[in-house]
């Protein structure tokens, strides 16, 4: 018998908005540690505003969200850089700092969420590279790498600070297949050592080829 996993996202009743505008309504969904799960829809049928909505970019104005442990009903604006770091984000346009290296990116990002300690830095650096196969590109600058070197990058930097939950939208959006599916394969790994994964996507292909439970945003509501 399977032991119990801890829940890390649940929402219910929950309706998604743009400022006024309702996206998504009556959204009921739970996602456990090491769940991988793919949302899918349209373009603009509001994969990205629960991903915002989850993120704390959005607020929740009707129903109940608990994610990492925050309820987002009574989250505090102190307290979202907290929750933002139980939370690892990868972005379809990479968002990295384009004016210094690799190394310097995550370092960026450690030193943001309170790492103090140049050693440690530097080990975890070398540990996220190596999950991701791109220890040789720790000098690299930005610009110098391939878009699939580059959301590498960005999956490391997502895992820094070994999130609980990784939200990933669109993630394989500018990526030939091949690359695709190294990404895919990266991320499945994560989920089944460490972090839950939830995927955005509108890649059919992927799912084909990389099976895992699915989610559909349409006519307004998250189907399972």
């Amino acid at each position: 018998m399977e032991e119990n996993k801890s829940l890390i996202l649940s929402i219910k009743d929950a309706s998604i908005f743009q400022e006024d505008d309702l996206i998504l309504k009556n959204v009921n969904l739970e996602i456990s540690e090491n769940d991988f799960v793919y949302l899918i829809g349209k373009v603009g049928s509001g994969k990205s505003s629960l991903i915002k909505t989850l993120n704390a970019e959005l607020p929740v104005k009707e129903g109940e969200i608990n994610i990492v442990g925050y309820n987002l009903n009574k989250i505090k604006r102190k307290q979202i850089p907290y929750l933002r770091r139980k939370l690892g984000i990868v972005f379809q346009d990479f968002q990295l700092l384009t004016d210094r290296t690799v190394k310097d990116n995550l370092e960026f990002v450690l030193k943001a969420t309170g790492w103090r300690n140049k050693k440690d830095i530097m080990e975890r650096i070398h540990e996220v590279l190596e999950l991701v196969g791109l220890e040789d590109k720790i000098l690299k600058m930005p610009n110098s790498l391939s878009g699939g070197e580059k959301q590498r990058i960005v999956i490391a930097r997502a895992i820094l600070n070994k999130p609980k939950l990784i939200l990933a939208d669109e993630p394989t959006g500018n990526l030939d297949p091949e690359t695709s599916g190294k990404i895919l394969e990266i991320l499945l790994n994560i989920s089944k050592k460490n972090s839950a994964v939830l995927m955005a996507t509108h890649d059919y292909q992927i799912l084909e080829r990389y099976p895992a439970r699915t989610l559909k945003c349409e006519n307004k509501t998250i189907l399972a």
